[in-house]
């Protein structure tokens, strides 16, 4: 009988945090800028130079800690990890070996399996490194620092996933907690959240761990899904034919769909982790933890439950609603002014998904105000104007965030309401089309769907199709 095998998987996933400074000067964070303007003589490690610890970094590893139920130490500190790497300039990375912020935490993940726990081990803050740009033409490396010091946090799980599905769950519930709690966007795409994943397998019923093999920084979910399903097919191969997996740092190549070995695996001595001289340690009163607990929002969880309850919208509603902070925002603020909250979801869910896919963007690139798309559907359902014109409105709002009302009075795009002008309208489409006329008469129903057509198409899209429906079915049957 062929063998049964497990993977085991846990996870080290670093967050770039929403913070306008860097982690131990005043540059700035911003994404993006020309290469090495967001620098100065401590993130670039000139001589001389000493670190000044930002605390609003320290709140948002707080943060962050208290909603993934983790214990704080209050008296932690930094460690100087040592390494040379032209991207590091200091010649060693200040992070937390000995005494991490946060500690033996757990997150609840669900999936097709059911609910279930996954432990964090760790959270640690840090300054991230630098980066080496490769220009092949010149044959040369060249290093910009604007992304030297920028703070991250380290959010090292226990080895409790299975399966790249709860991989996908585990991150996508740390990446919620995060924007709710407004410390990170962690977009992957721009590395602002990257998780490397640590991977062995073992045949089912093993008490003891197989070797581990750790995949660096994968940048989107897809791609993290496909780099343990590869991962996992390798080391199988390899005890298949009796040979051992050796414990390395890989590079997955998602083009490819394959890793490759970068380097055999270091240990924690290999770093020369000691105590940083230059920063003092953080002492964390129990009142700074309440005041973190007492401005903690409230999160994705919870938001989920009131709105099945407070809104009357289907529970699949609710889930994409509250899937991006920022939706969940725009539908709470636009409810609250036109109090239809089925009528804001529609458009959220349905338009405005279809744009965000039609030009590649995310929910948190959302640019209309609440006030514009409460606007809307108040025109919509007093039946200002029709659904066809709403639909060609909302795509401008969506795109320039223009005010519904002015927009409609001055393309005068209202509805018709005038019945005398309708009727004279349809009057001239029945008398134009005889054949249509006496196909309905003959009880072909289709028919009247083109009369329909062409009387809108007569008043330029602005009658209700229904009062459109209903004369034409006057005038026909008398």
């Amino acid at each position: 009988m062929a063998k049964q095998y497990e993977t085991v998987i846990g996870l080290e996933v670093h967050v770039e945090l929403a913070t306008k400074t860097k982690i131990f000067c005043g540059c700035s964070t911003a994404f993006g800028g020309a290469p090495n303007t967001h620098t100065c003589p401590v993130c670039t490690g000139m001589p001389g130079s000493l670190p000044v610890l930002n605390k609003q970094v320290v709140e948002y590893a707080l943060a962050v800690g208290l909603a993934t139920n983790c214990e704080i130490n209050q008296y932690c500190k930094f460690d100087r990890k040592n390494y040379f790497y032209p991207d590091n300039p200091q010649n060693y990375q200040i992070s937390q070996l000995y005494l991490p912020i946060c500690h033996d935490g757990k997150v609840e993940i669900e999936t097709a399996a059911g609910k279930k726990y996954i432990g964090i081990h760790e959270i640690h803050m840090e300054e991230d490194a630098g980066k080496l740009v490769h220009d092949e033409w010149e044959d040369c490396s060249l290093v910009d620092y604007n992304r030297s010091g920028v703070p991250l946090i380290e959010i090292v799980s226990e080895p409790d996933m299975r399966s790249a599905e709860e991989v996908i769950a585990y991150l996508d519930k740390l990446r919620l907690i995060i924007q709710y709690l407004g410390a990170s966007d962690c977009k992957l795409q721009e590395g602002s959240m990257r998780a490397d994943v640590n991977l062995s397998v073992r045949e089912v019923g093993a008490e003891k761990f197989g070797t581990r093999t750790e995949m660096k920084n994968i940048n989107s979910f897809k791609a993290i899904a496909r780099a343990i399903e590869g991962e996992r097919a390798r080391q199988i191969e390899l005890l298949e034919m009796g040979k051992p997996v050796i414990q390395e740092t890989r590079r997955w190549d998602d083009n490819k769909e394959y890793s490759y070995a970068m380097r055999s695996k270091e240990d924690a001595q290999d770093y020369r982790y000691f105590p940083d001289p230059d920063l003092v340690p953080i002492i964390i009163s129990d009142e700074w933890i309440d005041r973190i607990k007492a401005a903690q929002p409230e999160l994705r969880t919870e938001k989920l439950e009131r709105y099945k309850k407070e809104f009357e919208i289907p529970d699949y509603d609710a889930e994409i609603l509250t899937s991006s902070k920022h939706m969940a925002d725009i539908f709470e603020a636009a409810t609250a002014i036109c109090k239809k909250p089925k009528k804001v979801s529609n458009w959220l869910m349905v338009e405005t998904l279809r744009l965000l896919k039609e030009n590649g963007q995310d929910p948190e690139d959302i640019a209309f105000s609440p006030e514009h798309l409460a606007a809307l559907v108040e025109l919509t359902e007093e039946g200002t104007i029709n659904s066809s014109v709403a639909k060609e409105v909302f795509e401008k709002i969506f795109e320039e965030d223009v005010d519904p009302v002015e927009y409609v009075e001055s393309h005068g795009l209202k509805t018709v309401n005038d019945e005398s002008a309708l009727r004279s309208t349809i009057e001239e489409i029945v008398a134009a089309n005889p054949q249509s006329v006496a196909d309905y008469k003959g009880g072909k129903q289709k028919a009247i769907g083109f009369l329909v057509g062409q009387t809108m198409k007569a008043m330029k899209g602005k009658a209700d199709p229904a009062a459109v429906n209903k004369l034409l079915k006057e005038i026909l049957d008398q």
